[in-house]
Protein backbone atom coordinates (compact mmCIF):
# COMPACT_ATOMS: atom_id res chain seq x y z
CA UNK A 1 0.00 0.00 0.00
CA UNK A 2 2.85 2.38 0.82
CA UNK A 3 4.46 1.67 -2.55
CA UNK A 4 1.19 2.50 -4.34
CA UNK A 5 0.94 5.79 -2.46
CA UNK A 6 4.54 6.66 -3.32
CA UNK A 7 3.96 5.87 -7.00
CA UNK A 8 0.79 8.04 -7.08
CA UNK A 9 2.70 10.90 -5.43
CA UNK A 10 5.56 10.64 -7.92
CA UNK A 11 3.11 10.60 -10.86
CA UNK A 12 1.30 13.62 -9.41
CA UNK A 13 4.60 15.49 -9.18
CA UNK A 14 5.39 14.59 -12.80
CA UNK A 15 1.95 15.62 -14.11
CA UNK A 16 1.45 18.74 -11.97
CA UNK A 17 3.34 21.16 -14.28
CA UNK A 18 1.55 19.80 -17.36
CA UNK A 19 -1.88 20.11 -15.74
CA UNK A 20 -1.00 23.61 -14.51
CA UNK A 21 0.00 24.68 -18.04
CA UNK A 22 -3.19 23.16 -19.51
CA UNK A 23 -5.39 24.92 -16.95
CA UNK A 24 -3.50 28.17 -17.53
CA UNK A 25 -4.08 27.87 -21.29
CA UNK A 26 -7.75 27.15 -20.72
CA UNK A 27 -8.05 30.18 -18.44
CA UNK A 28 -6.19 32.35 -20.96
CA UNK A 29 -8.54 31.33 -23.78
CA UNK A 30 -11.54 31.91 -21.52
CA UNK A 31 -10.36 35.46 -20.82
CA UNK A 32 -9.53 36.01 -24.51
CA UNK A 33 -13.00 34.81 -25.53
CA UNK A 34 -14.66 37.30 -23.17
CA UNK A 35 -12.39 40.12 -24.39
CA UNK A 36 -13.14 39.24 -28.02
CA UNK A 37 -16.89 39.04 -27.32
CA UNK A 38 -17.09 42.44 -25.67
CA UNK A 39 -14.55 43.93 -28.11
CA UNK A 40 -16.68 42.98 -31.10
CA UNK A 41 -19.79 44.34 -29.37
CA UNK A 42 -17.99 47.62 -28.65
CA UNK A 43 -16.79 47.92 -32.27
CA UNK A 44 -20.31 47.26 -33.53
CA UNK A 45 -21.69 49.88 -31.13
CA UNK A 46 -19.15 52.50 -32.23
CA UNK A 47 -19.69 51.88 -35.93
CA UNK A 48 -23.46 51.84 -35.43
CA UNK A 49 -23.77 48.57 -37.31
CA UNK A 50 -26.85 46.40 -37.00
CA UNK A 51 -27.31 44.93 -33.50
CA UNK A 52 -28.20 41.30 -34.31
CA UNK A 53 -25.28 41.06 -36.72
CA UNK A 54 -22.87 42.32 -34.06
CA UNK A 55 -24.22 39.90 -31.46
CA UNK A 56 -23.84 37.03 -33.92
CA UNK A 57 -20.23 37.95 -34.71
CA UNK A 58 -19.45 38.37 -31.00
CA UNK A 59 -20.89 34.95 -30.18
CA UNK A 60 -18.99 33.31 -33.04
CA UNK A 61 -15.73 34.86 -31.83
CA UNK A 62 -16.37 33.71 -28.26
CA UNK A 63 -17.32 30.12 -29.12
CA UNK A 64 -14.43 29.78 -31.57
CA UNK A 65 -11.90 30.86 -28.96
CA UNK A 66 -13.44 28.58 -26.32
CA UNK A 67 -13.30 25.53 -28.60
CA UNK A 68 -9.73 26.40 -29.59
CA UNK A 69 -8.81 26.72 -25.90
CA UNK A 70 -10.29 23.34 -24.98
CA UNK A 71 -8.55 21.61 -27.90
CA UNK A 72 -5.23 23.32 -27.02
CA UNK A 73 -5.52 22.35 -23.34
CA UNK A 74 -6.30 18.73 -24.23
CA UNK A 75 -3.34 18.65 -26.61
CA UNK A 76 -1.10 19.99 -23.84
CA UNK A 77 -2.27 17.17 -21.57
CA UNK A 78 -1.17 14.65 -24.19
CA UNK A 79 -4.62 13.71 -25.49
CA UNK A 80 -4.56 12.76 -29.17
CA UNK A 81 -6.70 15.55 -30.59
CA UNK A 82 -6.72 14.42 -34.21
CA UNK A 83 -9.82 12.31 -33.54
CA UNK A 84 -11.51 15.23 -31.78
CA UNK A 85 -10.72 17.62 -34.62
CA UNK A 86 -11.92 15.08 -37.20
CA UNK A 87 -15.11 14.54 -35.17
CA UNK A 88 -15.71 18.28 -35.00
CA UNK A 89 -15.22 18.52 -38.75
CA UNK A 90 -17.67 15.69 -39.46
CA UNK A 91 -20.19 17.13 -37.02
CA UNK A 92 -19.90 20.53 -38.70
CA UNK A 93 -20.38 18.93 -42.11
CA UNK A 94 -23.46 16.98 -40.98
CA UNK A 95 -25.01 20.00 -39.27
CA UNK A 96 -24.27 22.20 -42.27
CA UNK A 97 -25.94 19.72 -44.60
CA UNK A 98 -28.95 19.25 -42.32
CA UNK A 99 -29.40 22.99 -41.72
CA UNK A 100 -28.46 24.27 -45.17
CA UNK A 101 -31.67 26.28 -45.66
CA UNK A 102 -31.41 27.87 -42.22
CA UNK A 103 -27.74 28.64 -42.78
CA UNK A 104 -28.55 30.12 -46.21
CA UNK A 105 -31.15 32.41 -44.58
CA UNK A 106 -28.71 33.35 -41.81
CA UNK A 107 -25.90 34.23 -44.23
CA UNK A 108 -28.34 36.10 -46.48
CA UNK A 109 -29.53 38.03 -43.42
CA UNK A 110 -25.94 38.95 -42.59
CA UNK A 111 -25.38 40.20 -46.14
CA UNK A 112 -28.65 42.17 -46.15
CA UNK A 113 -27.80 43.79 -42.82
CA UNK A 114 -24.29 44.51 -44.05
CA UNK A 115 -25.09 45.97 -47.49
CA UNK A 116 -28.55 47.39 -46.62
CA UNK A 117 -30.21 47.27 -50.06
CA UNK A 118 -33.37 48.52 -48.34
CA UNK A 119 -34.21 50.11 -45.00
CA UNK A 120 -37.05 49.77 -42.53
CA UNK A 121 -39.94 51.78 -43.94
CA UNK A 122 -39.09 51.14 -47.60
CA UNK A 123 -41.64 49.34 -49.75
CA UNK A 124 -40.31 46.22 -51.48
CA UNK A 125 -41.73 43.77 -53.98
CA UNK A 126 -40.08 40.35 -54.31
CA UNK A 127 -41.48 37.27 -56.06
CA UNK A 128 -45.05 38.53 -55.89
CA UNK A 129 -44.81 39.46 -52.21
CA UNK A 130 -45.05 43.16 -51.51
CA UNK A 131 -45.21 45.36 -48.45
CA UNK A 132 -43.50 47.94 -46.28
CA UNK A 133 -40.42 46.64 -44.44
CA UNK A 134 -41.12 46.45 -40.70
CA UNK A 135 -38.06 44.55 -39.44
CA UNK A 136 -35.03 42.81 -40.86
CA UNK A 137 -33.45 40.10 -38.74
CA UNK A 138 -31.02 37.29 -39.40
CA UNK A 139 -33.64 34.76 -40.53
CA UNK A 140 -36.39 36.65 -42.33
CA UNK A 141 -37.68 40.09 -43.26
CA UNK A 142 -41.10 41.13 -42.02
CA UNK A 143 -43.34 43.07 -44.42
CA UNK A 144 -46.54 44.92 -43.58
CA UNK A 145 -48.93 44.24 -46.45
CA UNK A 146 -51.98 46.07 -45.13
CA UNK A 147 -54.11 43.50 -43.34
CA UNK A 148 -51.36 40.87 -43.51
CA UNK A 149 -47.90 40.41 -42.09
CA UNK A 150 -45.61 38.68 -44.60
CA UNK A 151 -42.39 36.95 -43.52
CA UNK A 152 -39.96 36.61 -46.41
CA UNK A 153 -36.93 34.33 -45.95
CA UNK A 154 -33.73 36.31 -46.43
CA UNK A 155 -32.34 33.79 -48.93
CA UNK A 156 -35.24 34.67 -51.26
CA UNK A 157 -34.40 38.37 -50.91
CA UNK A 158 -30.79 37.65 -51.82
CA UNK A 159 -31.48 35.47 -54.87
CA UNK A 160 -34.67 36.96 -56.38
CA UNK A 161 -34.95 40.40 -57.99
CA UNK A 162 -36.30 43.04 -55.59
CA UNK A 163 -38.14 46.23 -56.45
CA UNK A 164 -37.43 48.85 -53.75
CA UNK A 165 -39.42 52.05 -53.32
CA UNK A 166 -37.57 54.26 -50.87
CA UNK A 167 -39.61 55.74 -48.04
CA UNK A 168 -39.94 59.50 -47.86
CA UNK A 169 -37.36 60.60 -45.34
CA UNK A 170 -37.36 64.19 -44.15
CA UNK A 171 -34.34 66.19 -45.20
CA UNK A 172 -32.35 68.40 -42.87
CA UNK A 173 -34.05 71.58 -41.68
CA UNK A 174 -32.43 74.94 -41.00
CA UNK A 175 -32.32 74.05 -37.31
CA UNK A 176 -30.31 70.91 -38.08
CA UNK A 177 -27.70 72.86 -40.01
Amino acid sequence: MEELRREALSQAIVWLPTVAVALSLLLLFLVLSRVAHFGVLRIVERTSAHGPLGRLLASVARVTLLVLGVVTALGTLGVNITGIVAGLGLTGFALGFALKDSIANLLAGVLILLYRPFEVGDRIDVAGLAGRVVTVNLRYTELDAGAECVLVPNAKLLTDPIRVTKAERPGPTLQDL
